[in-house]
């Protein structure tokens, strides 16, 4: 294998993955970063300017508009306290199916695999899950965007299947000292357990902060709009009230959608760095054995 990779193909080969990669890495980047360079500049340069990644005059006016607005903040706490919340109960819900039904034993695991497998590959439908929000008493309440989407099935098969690749010994020995499953799942099993686990908290804190769908289908009152739906409103909206002292100030209205779409990112994209170490193997552990 060393060989085929010193030879001059598999050079050639390298440079050339190299570089496609990185023209189709640059392509993705740069609408990001002309949205970032737009929000700091002026009303008057984005009119004159179809594209560009560095302003010519600097201008903090979209940010100070947007965060003067009081709607911006409270959507911004509302997104902060429900994805919070919201990956805490879904990754704690995900183990908790996930510990059991690797345990081989388990009366009528091969059912409720095959079921959630079922649910993986085919969902209930948008009117149905509305149906089943409505009739729960969750329409108009935060727990509507938390609840409905609390068990991830591809999530729950790759973290059963890390869970049943650990060497059963080490359940063994604990029980042996007297620790009941509980705390065999919580004092061993999770300890071991950090890399998928924190690959799938991220992903289920990305979904719950960019998802729109739920607030725009569940929530009536403006009071509980998270960030995607002020960044909704901001969007469509040709004209943004803001909270100013000068009446006579208009603010840029094409920065201002710049400058939510910056900030509705940046705090969700911060993480990455954090967590990227536990992507590649959180994603490969347990996707192999079944």
């Amino acid at each position: 294998m060393s060989s085929r990779y010193n030879s001059n193909a598999g050079r050639v080969f390298d440079v050339f993955n190299v570089i496609l990669l990185g023209v189709v890495g640059l392509l993705a980047l740069l609408p990001f970063l002309f949205v970032i360079g737009g929000s700091f500049a002026t009303e008057a340069e984005l009119t004159r300017r179809s594209f560009f990644l560095w302003p010519d005059q600097f201008s903090l006016a979209s940010y100070a508009a947007v965060f003067a607005t009081p709607t911006f903040l409270r959507s911004l706490a509302v997104t902060i306290g429900v994805t919070a919340v919201g990956t805490v109960i879904q990754l704690a819900i995900t183990v908790c199916m996930a510990y059991p039904l690797a345990r081989r034993a388990l009366p009528g695991r091969n059912l409720m695999l095959s079921l959630i497998v079922f649910a993986m590959v085919f969902s209930a439908g948008l009117i149905p899950t509305f149906l089943m929000v409505k009739n729960l008493g969750l329409l108009n309440s935060w727990w509507a965007l938390i609840l409905p989407a609390a068990v991830n099935p591809f999530s729950l098969i790759i973290i059963k299947n890390f869970f049943q690749e650990l060497p059963i010994e080490l359940e063994e020995a604990a029980m042996i000292d007297g620790a009941s499953e509980l705390r065999v799942l919580w004092s061993i099993l999770l300890p071991l357990s950090k890399p998928v686990l924190a690959t799938f908290a991220l992903f289920y804190a990305v979904g719950i902060w960019n998802d729109f769908m739920s607030p725009l289908l569940y929530l009536t009152d403006s009071a509980k709009w998270t960030l995607q739906m002020f960044l909704r409103q901001v969007t469509v909206a040709t004209n943004v009230a803001v909270t100013n002292a000068d009446s006579s100030y208009i603010p840029p209205a094409q920065g201002i959608k710049f400058a939510v779409v910056v900030v509705a990112t940046v705090p969700i994209l911060m993480f990455y760095p954090f967590l990227q170490k536990h992507f590649a193997k959180g994603i490969l552990i347990g996707s192999v054995k079944g």
